[in-house]
């Protein structure tokens, strides 16, 4: 399925209705170039479906008349975008002149991904405006590969009505499982994704037992390094939520994170760890049973005293391939801007559209009180997540690598010896590393 939208909103409408800046202010804010050096040129833009990117979409008619620049939209849901984006590199024609991609696809892609260090430099932009992590996500061997405009912290959102302390450790996360067995037992307790679902959205919360464990993925000399003894018992701990506790909803075992979030929505389970932006879709009434009442959250649960987070990000980048790479520049400063992260997620309607969005990337907007108070604090809970985090090797083979983790982690989940697994995995992911020359 393939959305496109193509510009049909009039620049007196979007004028009504983007109130916070005047074109002059927003002029100056972006640091575009004067006199419209690149009136005329359309731009191609690749994209996720989220509702945070179209309430950007819908406010670029502001963009053209600051720079006579159009722009075209194609958005693709998720699970599709990473065959879209490799089909592009394979292309090499410049369809898109810019992308939008999960972190750990940028390394993979780094080959035809513009590099813009030097435009950053010349413009004095600094990246030092997003957390450490999703800065970090953007850049691949030193480099610097675009903006990370879409970007998540996790948290641990409960059912408030039914789990009076939530839960600050794993330990409690099983405690808490076993009581609402007791007293809700039409409800699970734990909705989580153990299945191998190709985006390897199952290392997404491994990640938290591995590091908090003190363990990592790769070792200093870039071997794999989560079977070392306390990678395996923090794999094993992850695991038994399932397997040993029965602490998470049964049916986790094919569940990817979508699935997962629409448990937890539908009433259906009363925990589930995931990205901060699914707030907003648990508290609408068209997707959710569940009212803001309902609905709390809190940091990510501690392992072994440690709590250490996965932060992803979903950069958009400039195509090397593309003829327009100037005027893509200024289009990236514009959707890039602090002062337009900030009215993203606080403005609820944008040209005559409802739009409910929560994500926000600049650390300003993170601790901003104006975005805080219209998103609950949940901006305050993501910035508290993100000071202990860390994101995916960002490495050319990683997906190869991820593939094989992610296949190990469902096998154990579906009642496979966890150490034998995930030592076999090590040992494939071995051969693949020297495959490739990463190691000797």
């Amino acid at each position: 399925m393939k959305l496109t939208y193509r510009r049909t909103v009039a620049s007196a409408l979007v004028a009504a209705t983007a109130t916070l800046f005047t074109t002059a202010a927003l002029s100056e804010n972006y640091g575009l170039k004067e006199g419209k050096p690149y009136e005329g040129t359309k731009l191609n833009i690749l994209s996720v479906v989220t509702p945070q990117f179209d309430g950007l979409m819908l406010r670029d008619e502001e963009f053209t008349e600051l720079t006579g620049i159009e722009t075209e939209w194609t958005f693709i849901p998720f699970g599709s975008l990473q065959e879209k984006l490799t089909a592009e590199g394979v292309a090499a024609n410049g369809t898109y002149d810019v992308v939008n991609y999960l972190d750990s696809w940028g390394p993979p892609n780094a080959h035809w991904l513009a590099t813009i260090d030097e435009r950053l430099e010349e413009d004095g932009i600094s990246m030092d405006r997003y957390p450490a992590a999703f800065a970090r996500s953007a850049q691949f061997e030193g480099k610097t590969l675009g903006f990370p405009l879409r970007a998540h912290a996790q948290l641990m959102f409960y059912r408030k009505d039914l789990i009076p302390e939530p839960p600050e450790t794993w330990d409690d996360v099983v405690r808490i499982g076993k009581e609402l067995r007791e007293s809700n037992a039409d409800i699970e307790p734990l909705a989580l994704y153990y299945n191998n679902d190709g985006n390897r959205q199952n290392l997404f919360i491994w990640l938290n037992f591995l590091w908090a464990a003190g363990a990592d993925v790769f070792d200093a000399d870039g071997r794999p390094a989560w079977d070392s003894e306390a990678g395996l018992k923090a794999t094993e701990d992850y695991i038994a939520l399932h397997t040993t506790h029965g602490a998470t909803n049964p049916a986790s075992l094919s569940f990817v994170e979508q699935d997962a979030r629409q448990s937890f929505m539908q009433g259906k389970s009363a925990m589930i760890p995931v990205w901060w932006w699914a707030y907003s879709s648990m508290i609408n009434p068209d997707s959710s049973v569940l009212t803001e009442d309902q609905v709390g959250f809190v940091g990510m649960p501690a392992y072994e005293g440690e709590t250490v987070t996965y932060a992803i990000s979903m950069p958009f980048s400039i195509s090397s391939y593309s003829d327009n790479q100037d005027a893509a520049w200024e289009f990236l400063k514009w959707l890039s801007n602090p002062e337009m992260d900030k009215a993203n997620a606080i403005e609820r309607e944008v040209a005559g559209q409802s739009i409910v969005n929560n994500v926000v990337t600049h650390i300003s907007s993170l601790q901003d009180p104006d975005v805080n108070a219209a998103n609950a604090n949940i901006q305050q809970a993501a910035w508290a997540s993100l000071e202990n985090s860390d994101i995916m090797p960002q490495i050319a083979e990683w997906p190869e690598v991820g593939d094989l983790l992610s296949g190990a982690i469902a096998e154990a989940a579906g009642g496979g010896d966890v150490r034998e697994l995930m030592t076999a995995a090590a040992e494939q992911a071995t051969k693949v590393l020297k495959r490739a020359g990463r190691i000797d």
